[in-house]
């Protein structure tokens, strides 16, 4: 039976670290660190996801704010709330959520986002660093799965790792960040997406299976070989009859993996809450490098 990661506790124990510190920079007389989140439209997930994040905030001692705007906003309009942002002193990071509406071109938004406060680490300056091995700011969901694996001390030095999906949020900074000369790191990488045909021919070769493909229960237990570790970053609604009305499933099917893997983890419960927690961590290290932060 395989040992559970549990992100829920790790992340726990993250944001509890975090608020030690807000505690100590406000004993200091010092302004908390502030997070500012943007959401356009109506969309159930992100609304949700904006919530959950301002709730964290709140519990590590952050100061945060939400702008929000409908759907028909204009990229002008969005671009002028960006560039607010940018100046003003007294926001140290900030994040649009996305998927944004078709009228807004999303790489010229997160484009206008200033690198020193793209807590969400997905301004091409922040990734170019990251490659580099450079300090920066790490997208959040990668950041998170590192974190797991450290904090559960997952040797892997010289291990294979797949990781399944593409995505610049998760498949591909994930490939970069496997690879590097650090712990976590040092892994043979493989990165599979949509085109590869036959993936089972690598999953049951790897040691570390990291799955970002957004399709409930791809991931066979028959897919992976004895021992390997499965992190599961894929979250889909599923119908069912339940008072919400619906389920969370991730990319693995996690009753049959589970019988095969020496450790996985759970969803809910594995890899987002760790997703969130980072983020905390991120706007941390962003007041901490800010001139503006006295």
């Amino acid at each position: 039976m395989a040992n559970i990661l549990d992100g829920l506790k790790v992340s726990k124990e993250i944001k509890n670290e975090i608020r030690i510190e807000v505690e100590k920079i406000v004993a200091a007389h010092r302004r908390p660190p502030h997070l500012v989140a943007i959401l356009v439209g109506n969309n159930g997930a992100s609304q949700s996801y904006v919530k959950n994040k301002i709730t964290d905030c709140k519990e590590v001692g952050f100061k945060s704010s939400l702008f929000t705007f409908s759907s028909t906003v204009s990229e002008a309009e969005l671009l002028e709330k960006i560039d607010e942002l940018n100046k003003s002193k007294d926001v140290d990071g900030f994040i649009v959520q996305l998927p944004l509406p078709k009228q807004i071109d999303q790489e010229k938004i997160i484009m206008a986002i200033d690198p020193r406060k793209d807590v969400d680490g997905f301004h091409p300056e922040n990734f170019g660093k990251m490659a580099l091995e450079m300090d920066t700011f790490l997208p959040a969901t990668p950041f998170g799965i590192l974190t797991l694996l450290e904090r559960y001390n997952i040797d892997t030095k010289g291990k294979h790792c797949v990781i399944i999906g593409r995505s610049r949020i998760v498949g591909k900074p994930m490939s970069i960040l496997m690879g590097r000369k650090d712990f976590p790191g040092n892994s043979t990488v493989t990165l599979t997406h949509s085109y590869t045909p036959h993936i089972e021919e690598f999953t049951k070769n790897a040691d570390i299976v990291i799955t970002a493909l957004g399709d409930p229960n791809f991931l066979k237990g028959d897919m992976i070989k004895k021992g390997a570790v499965v992190i599961d970053v894929g979250i889909t609604r599923v119908e069912d009859t339940s008072e919400k009305g619906y389920k969370l499933i991730g990319d693995v099917d996690f009753a049959s993996c589970k019988e095969v893997a020496s450790a996985i983890t759970p969803v809910p419960g594995g890899v987002g809450p760790m997703t969130r927690a980072m983020l905390m961590k991120n706007t941390l290290l962003a007041y901490k490098t800010s001139v503006y932060n006295d």
